[in-house]
């Protein structure tokens, strides 16, 4: 190639990252497809059981796996908590609602929280089953637990497609033994080492995520990889997590994901990401997202809900992520099944005005998940 075919070349892509930067609603690239357009519905088994209803946008009820599936869904994500109070979302309502998914040909993805109840980067509690364990025997926890969920999956014939191991972990899991303190990652990479070979011995073909909610900043994103890959730690594909009123622009999010792209060379996808369809609070529990317009020009509408999904989906994809999962969309105001699991009866849904189905269970009829 000339030096002078390799100065437009350059001046090309140049221009090409420029107008991804600063029109994310362009069409989608030809080059890359999201192949893993999912949702996370951990919650809808127990709305269901409280009978609650679903209906797609003409009005007739459905099962809402196949609403979503209508909409474009393909792949599936189940958080799995060792031994919430509640006794939803452990491992045998995870086994039974496995069947449901896999029966319709979506794809399965765990994502082990390795606590009885929510873990994200603010909280990482360990299970009360393993609160005395150090980090010698929380390596066995971890490859026992991931080893028996999973072989248990597979024993039914629903095979997990890919496994977090570990959620939000921006600083580790299972606090204290395995968060990173001083830019130590040892106790942190001997626990992703466990869960990764556990699953791998489980069954080869399972990709394993590391998954942190790093969108925000690429500075984060690489001092949290580059600190697990300095240890020898092997995974599959990167995940983040990205909420526009909490992790930033689109621009910054594609400047992540192609940086995480190339720099680990990793397949990436977004396993979390929502926007409300209202400002407007169905119950006593406070919304995690409020205001009539929680990112500019998107307003808490259906209209400005599936605008925001779409702007996510084509920026992932222009940046090279092959997948988008939203974060439950199916979990609107129903009675019974709150955010906390040691109360679920006595707390309210602080995403009800996330989810996209409204109150009485009708779906935003914009909302679409688009390879």
């Amino acid at each position: 190639m000339t030096p002078h075919r390799r100065v437009l070349r350059a001046w090309g892509a140049a221009l090409l990252t420029l107008v991804a930067l600063l029109t994310p609603l362009t069409p989608a690239s030809a080059a890359n497809t999201l192949t893993m357009l999912g949702a996370d519905v951990s919650s809808v088994q127990r709305s269901l059981d409280l009978g609650a209803r679903y209906y797609d946008a003409g009005g007739t009820a459905r099962d809402p796996l196949d609403i979503l599936m209508g909409l474009g869904v393909n792949y599936v994500r189940l958080r799995v908590w060792n031994n919430p109070v509640s006794g939803w979302n452990n491992k045998a309502r995870v086994l039974a609602y496995a069947r449901a998914v896999k029966a319709r040909g979506l794809k399965l993805m765990i994502d082990f929280h390795y606590s009885d109840t929510w873990a994200d980067p603010g909280k990482q509690y360990k299970p009360a089953a393993w609160a005395n364990h150090g980090i010698g025997q929380l390596q066995t926890d971890v490859h026992n637990y991931t080893y028996d969920v999973c072989s248990s999956l597979k024993a039914q014939g629903t095979t997990p497609d890919s496994v977090q191991i570990g959620n939000e972990i921006n600083v580790g899991m299972l606090w204290n033994d395995g968060r990173v303190v001083n830019n130590d990652f040892t106790n942190l990479s001997l626990l992703l080492k466990a869960g990764y070979q556990a699953t791998k011995q489980c069954d080869s073909g399972t990709q394993v995520i590391i998954h942190t909610a790093n969108a925000d900043s690429m500075a984060n994103a690489r001092w949290f990889y580059d600190g697990i890959a300095a240890k020898g730690v092997r995974w599959d594909l990167t995940a983040l997590s990205y909420y526009c009123m909490w992790h930033g622009t689109l621009a910054n999010l594609y400047n992540v994901i192609t940086d995480v792209r190339s720099r680990y060379g990793r397949p990436v996808v977004l396993t979390e990401t929502a926007y409300p369809f209202t400002a407007a609070n169905a119950d006593g529990e406070p919304n995690s997202v409020n205001g009539t317009e929680p990112c500019a020009g998107h307003p808490a509408s259906w209209s400005g809900q599936a605008t925001e999904f779409a702007w996510v989906q084509n920026t992932a994809r222009d940046a090279g992520a092959i997948g988008v999962f939203y974060w439950e969309p199916t979990w609107y105001a129903v009675p019974g099944n709150g955010w906390d699991p040691a109360n679920i009866n006595g707390t309210g849904n602080q995403w009800d005005n996330m989810a996209i189905f409204n109150w009485t269970g009708r779906v935003n009829p914009d909302v679409r998940w688009t390879p």
